[in-house]
């Protein structure tokens, strides 16, 4: 599938920020701390909290790594000249 190169940004980008939130709620979960932004994600209980964690991460890997595929071949630009 390809995205224009503005939804490729935006998708890098919203990819990119919920692997950086998802793997630091991670990380700070397992020493007992948390972001401030990321309390609401255990209001349902721990387990629920590390799924949601998980969630983040493996969907801003997946926005990420779609926001970065290249143009396909056949729509790219070609040099007549």
């Amino acid at each position: 599938m390809y995205f224009s190169p503005g939804e490729d940004l935006a998708m890098k980008t919203i990819g990119g920020w919920l692997v950086i939130f998802g793997l630091g709620s991670f990380v700070l979960g397992l020493i007992g701390y948390e972001f401030t932004l990321m309390m609401w994600v255990d209001s349902w209980g721990s387990a629920v909290g590390w799924i949601i964690r998980g969630a983040m991460i493996v969907i801003g890997s997946v926005l990420w790594l779609t926001g970065n595929n290249e143009q396909p071949a056949e729509l790219q630009e070609t040099d007549v000249a």
